[in-house]
């Protein structure tokens, strides 16, 4: 009985009138509102039936009280998990527990990414973001402009390991989500399996996009920019208080929006795109935040290339292939997206040791894919190439409510923080896909002919309306006794999903099922700074998608055991970690070594390995990050009997990064600053069998900018030797070059 009424609420959430939601549909983004300096207390306006504070307790009780956790209160700036970062260094994160938690009693790898490392590097996408992040291969096909991918621990997990503010932005099919940079305020990302609190999720880990939210002081920034391929954006930061009345409390307002538009260093290849989000925050009491949020963003792009990979890795009889390419047809190919989101967040301290918070969200997006797609040679030796047609059509809703209640209380010594979720998901897309091979005809590679439009014919392969309701209901309790803290986490998932037929709405097939997710980690911080840890957890993700028979995938599950220690050295400004762990992944969506587009599941896949980062504002003048990457991935189970130890596609397993920035902050140069790093990405693999090596690669990247009054520019370069390389292959036909050389000049003001 309670999995169907939870299901049955989670379905209500997702079959709203699509239209009506979308016109008003956002992005959403929270965070919490910064800290407010104030002169004098604020006076609490409870509801008439709050209980009045009790009078002054004995001395003994008070002090008691002072050990308890206590929320925070406007006393000047205080960092909070969903606010601005310090420079590079954040000492709080939510993404590993959902509550207030210092990074260094966190028993799991976290690492996060402020707005201004994000404003030094000026990455162009979410998955650039992450280039400098330990256990994170950024931009795995390289170039290309529709979507952001990457891989944690080894695994490919921007599918269903992409969060935004903490609620989940999973895809399937062509259904993904775009976020913008100039709206994150921080990116965390939370290492290892996170099923326990966020319910189905990548084994190996969460990128969670923290929002910027309406602040407490007044923004006015613009900024524009444009790059050396003629790709040009203006982008807008507004926001402060609104003038109320004290009776009505406190509102904020921010409105934050981009316009882009250019070529990219792909022939035809556009990376135009459009967003603006809008949010709302008004406090009516000390106690009580209510924030809504919204988004709306339209892109228009082209499909990415899939090339051969003699040709790119290797020589062909007449060499590379150029990196300006475009395979498809520019009067037949096109992707755009239309994404629309609206939600809200609300956060209630019903007293000094209770809080009640409530996540939601409603998301909608509309893809549209059409072209050609690269298919390996047709014939190498006069440089032509294969194509086949292609056409997908995917529209997409997500629903997201997420209940919590933290109660903070003493047993004894012991400190603890519980907290109690309920949280209700529902998505369903409508996913329309269809191929013909044979009836376009080849390209050549050095004298293309473009103007070829072929119609698609035949029946879609793929013409279904896929349904998924999810409930789960979550217990943790951060246990602190003197310098121990032990994190104890237990999470029940029921999922129910079911695939209709379009044309008929016949039920084709239908899974339910039920499954228990847990974690326990344990952290000890000696009085010098460091806090070794070592933490256990499981995970199950029940995928939502279609196998290459047309079949429901089954749920994927994983377990993972990771030891650490975590230093923070005393009078010192930053951090660093190092980790081992030993992670497996069952029932994993592979790529189709036939069909690129089509994904098949193997039993179990596992990465072992190691991660050190380092993180620091060393000076007031200097900042840097560092990062070291090194696993053993391999296919541990699997029908076929020769893959058993060989190495999935697209994955190095080596990666070292790091990144400086020094500013001047005194003398004649006062102002000036300038930046650079070095990423590593190690060798890959080609095909399953790992016999067609895809070379590892050194990318360096360069910034320079500087600061008057008002005014800032910069100038950064990525890949700035311009080398030419190939980002990865899925298989022998499916190559993907990396980013050549991008220079992007920018100003802005703010007043």
């Amino acid at each position: 009985m309670l999995r169907s009424a939870v299901l049955a609420t989670a379905s209500a959430c997702i079959l709203m009138p699509q239209a009506s939601l979308a016109q008003s549909s956002t992005q959403s983004g929270a965070q919490n509102l910064p800290a407010v300096t104030v002169t004098a207390p604020e006076v609490r306006r409870r509801a008439a039936a709050t209980p009045q504070r009790r009078a002054p307790r004995s001395s003994s009780v008070q002090t008691a009280d002072r050990n308890r956790p206590q929320p925070q209160r406007d006393v000047g700036f205080v960092e909070t998990p969903r606010g601005p970062v310090h420079g590079y260094v954040a000492n709080r994160s939510s993404s590993g527990t959902k509550t207030n938690t210092p990074i260094m009693e966190t028993p799991q790898s976290v690492s996060v990414i402020g707005a201004e490392q994000i404003r030094d590097q000026k990455p162009n996408k979410l998955d650039e973001v992450l280039r400098y992040t330990a256990g994170v291969r950024a931009g795995t096909f390289g170039t290309d402009t529709r979507n952001d991918w990457w891989l944690i621990r080894g695994f490919k997990s921007e599918d269903i390991g992409l969060f935004l503010d903490g609620m989940q932005l999973f895809y399937t099919s062509y259904a993904s989500w775009k976020l913008q940079t100039p709206n994150m305020e921080r990116v965390e990302v939370l290492r290892g399996p996170s099923a326990v609190l966020y319910g189905g999720s990548s084994p190996s880990g969460i990128v969670n996009v923290i929002s910027k939210m309406p602040p407490a002081e007044p923004i006015r920034y613009i900024e524009t920019g444009v790059n050396n391929f003629g790709n040009a954006y203006v982008s807008f930061d507004v926001g402060g208080p609104v003038a109320t009345q004290p009776q009505d409390g406190k509102l904020f307002y921010r409105f934050v929006g981009q316009v882009q538009n250019g070529p990219t260093q792909v022939n035809f290849t556009p990376d135009n795109n459009y967003f603006i989000a809008p949010s709302f925050t008004w406090k009516p009491d000390a106690d009580t935040t209510f924030t809504v949020l919204a988004s709306a963003s339209k892109q228009d792009t082209r499909g990415i290339n899939f090339l051969p990979y003699q040709g790119t890795v290797t020589n062909a009889p007449f060499g590379k292939i150029p990196t300006s390419f475009f395979v498809g047809d520019p009067s037949v190919d096109k992707f755009t997206r239309e994404q629309e989101m609206l939600g809200y967040q609300f956060e209630r301290n019903l007293t000094d040791d209770l809080t009640f918070r409530q996540n939601a969200r409603f998301a909608h997006v509309d893809i549209s894919y059409r072209g050609y797609i690269g298919n390996g040679w047709d014939d190498i030796n006069t440089a032509t190439m294969g194509r086949y047609n292609w056409y997908a059509k995917n529209t997409a809703n997500q629903a997201n409510l997420d209940n919590q209640l933290e109660y903070r209380f003493n047993t004894g010594a012991v400190r603890h923080t519980m907290l109690f979720g309920v949280d209700l998901r529902g998505y369903q897309i409508d996913d329309y896909q269809a191929f013909n091979f044979g009836t376009v005809p080849p390209i050549n590679v050095f004298n293309p002919a473009y103007g070829i439009n072929i119609p698609l014919a035949g029946a879609p392969f793929r013409n279904f309306l896929i349904t998924q309701k999810q409930a789960g209901t979550y217990l943790q309790d951060q246990m602190k006794l003197g310098n121990f803290t032990l994190v104890l986490s237990g999470r029940n998932d029921w999922v129910e999903t079911t695939q209709e037929a379009r044309d008929t709405g016949a039920t084709l097939a239908s899974i339910n099922d039920s499954r228990f997710s847990g974690r326990a980690g344990l952290i000890y911080n000696f009085d010098s700074g460091i806090a070794p840890y070592v933490s256990y957890s499981t995970s199950y993700n029940p995928i939502i998608g279609l196998n290459a028979q047309n079949r429901l995938f089954q749920p994927e599950t994983g377990q993972q055991t990771e030891i650490g220690v975590k230093v923070a050295p005393k009078g010192f400004d930053g951090y660093f970690t190092a980790s081992v762990f030993d992670l497996k992944r069952q029932n994993i969506p592979t790529t189709d070594p036939v069909i690129s587009t089509l994904q098949n599941q193997t039993g179990e896949v596992t990465s072992r390995g190691i991660e050190l980062e380092a993180v620091a504002n060393a000076t007031k003048e200097l900042k840097f990050i560092g990062a070291f990457t090194a696993y053993h991935l391999f296919t541990s189970k699997d029908l076929n009997p020769a893959l058993v130890g060989k190495t999935p596609t697209n994955t190095p397993e080596m990666l070292v990064s790091g990144w400086a920035d020094y500013t001047f902050k005194e003398g004649p140069l006062t102002g000036f600053g300038f930046g650079g790093g070095v990423r590593y990405v190690g060798s890959s693999w080609a095909d399953q069998a790992n016999t067609l090596e895809v070379p590892a690669v050194v990318l360096g990247d360069l910034a320079v900018h500087y600061e008057w009054q008002n005014w800032r520019t910069a100038l950064n370069v990525i890949n700035l030797t311009d080398k030419i390389y190939v980002a990865s292959c899925a298989s022998a036909t499916s190559c993907f070059y990396g980013d050549r050389r991008r220079v992007t000049a920018s100003v802005s003001y703010k007043w």
